[in-house]
C-alpha cells in the first residue's frame, strides 16, 4: 500500500471543495499572465501564506510556467520548517502527496540519490503539518500536467549544503526548482515595504546569505542563489506585495514576492 500525506492545511490556507480550488487559481493565473516570462524558468521563488494573502504574488511565478506543462516532469521543492526543528534536509518517507485536485507521486529515484548525501535526513513529523510545501501543490498541479515531487523540508543547513542537493537533481528542462519562501514578519506597513525592497534587490544580484528576518526561506534561498551563480542563472523580480496590500492591516504585515530565474542567455521578463 502505497503511503499518502494528506492535506494539512486544505481549508486553512487554500479552500478544499476542488470546484472553488480550481476556479480560484485558474483566476489567479489568468490575472498574473502579464508576468509570464519569455521562456521557462529552471526556478521560481513563491510565497507561501494564505492565497487570500499571497496567492496573486505566487500565480505571477506559476503563470510563467506554462510553456513548461508538458515538458516539466519532475519538481525540486524546499521551503522552510514552522513546526518542526530538522537539522539538514527532510524528506517525508513517504510515496505521494495528496491535495483535493488528486495524488503527486514522489519521484523515488531521486529521492534516494538525495539520501546518499551526508545532510538528507527523513522526517515524516516535518512534513506532517508544514504548510510551505502544501500550499504550492494545486498551483503546480494546475499547471503542469505530469510530473513527480522532490519534497525537502529543510531545516538548520549552510548555504552549500543546500546547493549540493540542487546541483545533484540539477537535471534539464524536465527539472524545475521551487523556492517556497515569505519575506519579513509583522513589521509595520512602510517598515516592511522598505526591509523587502532591500532583500528583493539582494536576491536579485544574487547576494546572500539572507538572514530569517529577511525571508523565512532564507535557508534554502541562500542555497539557490549559490546554484544560480554556479549554472548562469538570473533572477528576475515578477511581483512582490505584502499583506497589508491584499487581506490584512497595515499594522504587521508578512512581506511576499516571487522571482523567476531563468537561463543566462534567455529573455528577461517582456
Amino acid at each position: 500500500m502505497p503511503t499518502i500525506r494528506q492535506p494539512a492545511v486544505a481549508n486553512a490556507f487554500y479552500p478544499s471543495n476542488v470546484r472553488t480550488l480550481t476556479d480560484d487559481i485558474a483566476a489567479m493565473l489568468k490575472a498574473a499572465q502579464t508576468h509570464a516570462t519569455q521562456t521557462l524558468p529552471k526556478a521560481i521563488i513563491v510565497p507561501h501564506a494564505g492565497y487570500v494573502y499571497s496567492g496573486t504574488i505566487a500565480a505571477a511565478a506559476y503563470a510563467s510556467l506554462a510553456r513548461g506543462r508538458d515538458t516539466i516532469k519532475r519538481v525540486i521543492m524546499m521551503g522552510p520548517t514552522h513546526r518542526v526543528a530538522v537539522h539538514g534536509l527532510a524528506l517525508p518517507g513517504l510515496d505521494g502527496f495528496a491535495t483535493p485536485l488528486g495524488i503527486i507521486p514522489l519521484c523515488e529515484h531521486s529521492i534516494e540519490l538525495a539520501k546518499q548525501l551526508h545532510q538528507v535526513v527523513t522526517s515524516l513529523a516535518a512534513h506532517a503539518m508544514e504548510h510551505s510545501l502544501e500550499v504550492q501543490l494545486p498551483f503546480l498541479q494546475m499547471v503542469l500536467t505530469d510530473f513527480k515531487l522532490v519534497p525537502f523540508a529543510v531545516g538548520n543547513a549552510t548555504p552549500t549544503e543546500v546547493a549540493e542537493v540542487l546541483d545533484l537533481l540539477w537535471g534539464g528542462d524536465e527539472t524545475l526548482i521551487v523556492i517556497s519562501s515569505d519575506l519579513s514578519h509583522l513589521l509595520s506597513y512602510n517598515v516592511a515595504r522598505n526591509t523587502d525592497q532591500n532583500t528583493v534587490q539582494n536576491i536579485l544580484e544574487l547576494n546572500g546569505p539572507l538572514n530569517h528576518e529577511q525571508a523565512c526561506g532564507g535557508t534554502p534561498i541562500n542555497g539557490l542563489l549559490l546554484a544560480a551563480k554556479h549554472h548562469n542563472l538570473h533572477p528576475v523580480l515578477l511581483n512582490a506585495c505584502n499583506s497589508g496590500d491584499t487581506a490584512g492591516d497595515k499594522n504587521r504585515v508578512v512581506g511576499y514576492a516571487s522571482f523567476a530565474f531563468l537561463e543566462e542567455d534567455s529573455d528577461h521578463v517582456h
